[in-house]
């Protein structure tokens, strides 16, 4: 159990067997849902709002981190053995980081962005177009890099049992400034966009009870959105928090790493959780806005009339084929 001097690392055969199944669940489903809202972003997307922008750029930061999802069930599905080298260890560690603050930073920009548009409609941030959601979009993406990037530049590499662990939560006695920034930067990037959303939950949900009149359910929509992304934030973020907390906390009192191990499955286990934003995010997209959902329903619409005339054009051939035996059966003998 013991990995260096300093460092721990488990066996875990629950996760073993556990994981890859999971993530492969997700990748699949989470793949499906992110292309569809991509086709449908680039191109039947009639309108474009700045909730469109940052909604797109989450997909993108979705679809990328799921194809690191097959990679990370292969390294569980090997006993947590890790043989496809350091620069790919590095990469998808960098990801899977970016990826989860990509999806808490978007989903909190939209939250803000209905905030906005409910709350203080004359605000002259609501007259601000597509540039400035794409300079917005921009800087996060810099924020997100600079508070995860460092990932790139350690191997995280350590040897268990002749196995290699690609690992970036490596429970290690002590507190060096690198590894304290990294848990820092996991916890305050859930709490702090957290009570943003919170806040706007609470204000466009008093919005809707103060107004009688909610012309074409616009504040009714903005509420089933935070609420959406307010679930998420529980279901997908907050376990994983929560446990690394709790790693934290044993790290000041404990420096034997049999005090460890059940924390760290706890921990390894509500990170699964997070991939699985992935695979909720295509459906708040359906509530971000009336443009989003309008064209998902004109999309279903055109395939079902499809289907429909399909279907009424095969009945109409098979009652012709029908009408045309009956017609030659009937046909005298010698005519």
């Amino acid at each position: 159990m013991n990995l260096s001097v300093n460092c721990c690392a488990f066996e875990s055969p629950i996760l073993d067997q556990v994981l890859p199944p999971i993530l492969f669940l997700e990748f699949m489903f989470g793949l499906m849902g992110n292309i569809v809202a991509l086709w449908m972003f680039i191109f039947h997307m009639d309108e474009w709002k700045p909730n469109s922008v940052y909604l797109t750029h989450l997909a993108v930061a979705d679809s990328i981190v799921l194809f690191c999802l097959p990679f990370r069930a292969d390294y569980y599905r090997r006993g947590k053995d890790w043989i496809h080298g350091d620069a790919l260890c590095r990469i998808l560690l960098f990801l899977l980081a970016a990826n989860r603050a990509a999806g808490i930073f978007f989903l909190t920009a939209v939250a803000v962005d209905r905030y906005f548009k409910i709350v203080h409609p004359l605000n002259r941030i609501n007259r601000m177009g597509l540039g400035y959601a794409l300079w917005v979009s921009l800087g996060l993406w810099a924020l997100i890099f600079v508070a995860t990037g460092y990932l790139l530049a350690d191997e995280h590499f350590y040897e268990n049992n002749n196995r290699t662990q690609c690992e970036s939560f490596n429970i290690c006695m002590g507190f060096t400034p690198l590894s304290t920034w990294h848990n820092t930067f996991y916890v305050m990037q859930f709490f702090l966009p957290t009570a943003i959303v919170a806040f706007c939950t609470f204000r466009i949900t008093w919005q809707l009870r103060i107004r009688t009149v909610d012309k074409k359910g616009k504040i009714k929509r903005a509420v089933q959105f935070v609420l959406a992304v307010a679930l998420i934030f529980i279901t997908c973020f907050f376990p994983s928090t929560i446990s690394r907390i709790a790693v934290w906390i044993l790290k000041v009192w404990y420096n034997e790493c049999k005090y460890f191990e059940e924390a760290n499955l706890a921990f390894y286990t509500s990170v699964c959780f997070t991939y699985f934003n992935s695979v909720l995010n295509p459906v708040v997209y359906y509530f971000s806005s009336p443009v989003f959902s309008g064209t998902f329903q004109k999309l279903i619409d055109k395939l079902l009339r499809r289907k429909n005339d399909k279907d009424q054009s095969e009945t109409k051939n098979e009652i012709t084929t029908v009408d045309g035996k009956k017609s030659s059966n009937q046909l005298p003998d010698g005519s």
